[in-house]
């Protein structure tokens, strides 16, 4: 289980989530991590409360959680000069891949809203303070949960195991729903998503970008979004065999955008690296070229490692080999090239830093804080902000580890 570690900032989660051994592990990415720095403003002291929004005319549209419950929200208003701005978060959690742990995802917030918290903390880019969020503190900042179990993009359903496989319903539901409360007079608009929510934002990016009309910027951030389809310590292809699970599963063929899936099976397009090069809006890329949970789901889950070779280097990186770490250097340059063509358009920006980490728009002292993490003494959220609003280009890409020293490196116990 994960050590709890509590101080005055309150908790911080030294680990990762164990789950019952008949749960796959690329289920949940629960992952809240130790600090491998501290600073003035790591974690706010009194971070903002939202409460839980159920969509109450999505059960009509058939826009429901795997359980059938109703799908929510979290919204906090804009103010001032942002009342006409907007920031969707798509929350994250990993994929179900089988019938068996979709059944056992409804029994948690990752199926059913019956088990969502009823209020969340909005730090990082949901912050509504300047001195933390410099650019997007008083937008209309929106948490969208994720209760579908495929990255908001299913349209089935299993009778016989009684699982609704609505994401796209629910994606639509929830952006009608925000229209109505003022979305459609937005001047400024940012599609984000953490994780399997930051494949949920390059899914969905450009249906976002046809809700408004051509005078609204629109832009999209995915964050730990970009899922190599990668070689793992064994040869096989870990990920790869989740995610042909999830495409099978949710009926994903015919959900998946037809500019990839005339080129390439249905389980390569559900692959942000064969995506991106046919988004049409601009996009930011912000990830960790050693990420943490690809690093410990993708690369070396057991089912890869069943000796353990890997056991102590893939929860703490000091503990990695040279030859451990040449691996891990070659999935780095993998990642690198996967975005060079991305990277060339002038519209799209990255922010790839060397750290051992896994979403870090969401948490304050990655985004945001005096120890923030840094590419040319620049923090992601002025990084995003500045490629958002214009004021330059933005292309970082870190020097390879370990020449970073301002990392929070995640470590598990």
């Amino acid at each position: 289980m994960a050590e709890i570690v509590r101080g005055f900032w309150g908790v911080v989660f030294v680990g990762f989530l164990m789950l019952s051994k008949w749960v796959d592990s690329y289920e949940f990415e629960d992952f809240i991590f130790n600090k491998t720095s501290t600073g003035d403003g790591a974690i706010t002291p009194t971070p903002l409360l939202i409460a839980l929004t159920l969509i109450q005319g999505a059960a009509a549209k058939g826009a429901v959680c795997l359980d059938g419950t109703l799908p929510g929200y979290h919204i906090h208003a804009g103010s001032g000069s942002g009342a006409n701005s907007w920031l969707i978060q798509l929350e994250g959690g990993g994929w179900c891949n089988t019938v068996r742990n979709c059944v056992f995802r409804k029994t948690t917030r990752r199926g059913s809203s019956k088990f969502m918290e009823k209020q969340l903390q909005f730090t990082g880019i949901l912050s509504n303070k300047a001195e933390e969020n410099p650019d997007f503190f008083n937008w209309n900042r929106v948490k969208v949960r994720y209760c579908d179990g495929a990255s908001f993009t299913g349209d089935s359903e299993n009778k016989d195991a009684l699982l609704q496989f609505r994401g796209q319903r629910i994606w639509e539901a929830a952006m009608a729903e925000l229209m109505s409360k003022g979305m459609r007079n937005a001047q400024q608009a940012l599609l984000s998503g953490c994780s399997a929510g930051g494949l949920a934002s390059i899914l969905h990016c450009d249906e976002f970008r046809t809700l408004f009309p051509s005078s609204t910027k629109v832009k999209c951030l995915s964050d730990a979004g970009l899922f190599m389809d990668a070689t793992d310590v064994s040869g096989g292809h870990a990920l790869r065999d989740v995610f042909k699970g999830v495409v099978s599963i949710q009926g994903l063929q015919k959900m998946l955008p037809s500019n990839c899936t005339n080129k390439l099976d249905p389980t390569s397009c559900f692959f942000p690296q064969n995506l991106i090069s046919n988004i049409k809006t601009p996009l930011f890329l912000l990830n960790a070229a050693y990420d943490f949970w690809q690093i410990q789901s993708s690369l070396a889950p057991p089912v890869a490692d069943p000796h353990g070779l890997w056991h102590d280097c893939k929860r703490n990186y000091e503990k990695c080999s040279a030859s451990q770490i040449q691996f891990l250097q070659d999935f780095r340059n993998d990642m690198l090239n996967a975005i060079k063509g991305f990277g060339l358009s002038t519209q799209n920006g990255l922010f790839i830093n060397s750290c051992f980490a896994h979403c870090q728009s969401e948490r304050q002292d990655t985004w945001f804080a005096d120890d923030s993490p840094l590419i040319d003494n620049k923090p992601v959220a002025l990084a995003v902000g500045d490629w958002y609003f214009d004021r330059e280009g933005v292309k970082a890409i870190d020097c390879a580890y370990p020449c970073d020293k301002t990392c929070h490196n995640m470590v598990s116990k």
